[in-house]
């Protein structure tokens, strides 16, 4: 892409019999002040009306049969034409300033591979919502950017750069379907590769999974499965980026 040319933005959706909270989903993007270049919506095998929705929306279906969270999302990433890969689930309800807030970090910083932040609750019942916020996502930021040596990345807010995701996807765990697949990216990132937390960039998500103990259990065994097929040491992780950066600094 020249230098002076505009960027462009994909929003990437993988549903699965999710027709109602993708309308709500597609109507917040369709007010968006910058608005999408393009958006995928990855139909996961839906019997609902997902696909008819997202066509009704003007959205590109894109249909994978294989079940699973990041199959879907890997086959939205390939599909995608944008410079900047924007990532949502269909539950996720963006501010109308996401699109543009997500766009200038990449400007800002050339070594930056993907914008994350945080996601405001919505349904069940506040206390739902604070364990969900404080002890699942406070949790996991805590833990994994600990371990990862840099922050880690939220699927239902996140924006990757697209020439990160071609050097990542065939180093990520693309075909597994119990999985984290935001865990998983985030382990894919290079060393000199940067990701930007923004706790102020927020969406609001669907405390769903978290409205049964069976589905709160679920989400954690999938978080230690992806830690164990991913695990390397954290102290070699952050020594790498360390190194990394002190070759960058003595070529700048």
């Amino acid at each position: 892409m020249p230098p002076d040319a505009p960027v462009t933005v994909s929003v990437v959706i993988p549903a699965l019999n999710d027709a109602v909270m993708l309308e709500a989903c597609l109507a917040a993007l369709a007010l968006q002040t910058r608005p999408a270049d393009e958006i995928i919506v990855v139909d996961n095998g839906s019997t609902d009306d997902t696909a008819e929705v997202a066509r009704r929306h003007g959205a590109i279906v894109v249909p994978e049969p294989r079940r699973g969270i990041f199959p879907a999302t890997a086959r939205g990433f390939d599909s995608a034409s944008g410079d900047i890969l924007a990532r949502l689930d269909a539950d996720s309800v963006p501010p109308r300033d996401w699109i543009a807030r997500i766009v200038p970090p990449f400007a800002r910083n050339p070594s930056l591979a993907a914008v994350t932040g945080p996601g405001d609750f919505y349904g069940s019942t506040p206390l739902v919502h604070w364990l969900a916020e404080h002890l699942y996502i406070g949790g996991y930021t805590w833990f994994c950017g600990m371990i990862l040596g840099h922050a880690p990345l939220f699927g239902s807010n996140l924006a990757l750069k697209a020439s990160a995701w071609q050097r990542m996807r065939l180093t990520v765990h693309r075909d597994v379907r119990e999985i984290h697949d935001d865990l998983d990216l985030a382990y894919a990132i290079e060393p000199d590769m940067d990701v930007l937390w923004d706790d102020t960039l927020r969406v609001g998500v669907s405390a769903r999974p978290f409205a049964s103990a069976k589905g709160f259990w679920r989400r954690i065994r999938w978080a230690f499965g992806t830690l164990a097929l991913n695990w390397q040491s954290p102290f070699a992780r952050r020594a790498a980026r360390r190194r990394r950066r002190e070759v960058l600094a003595a070529e700048a």
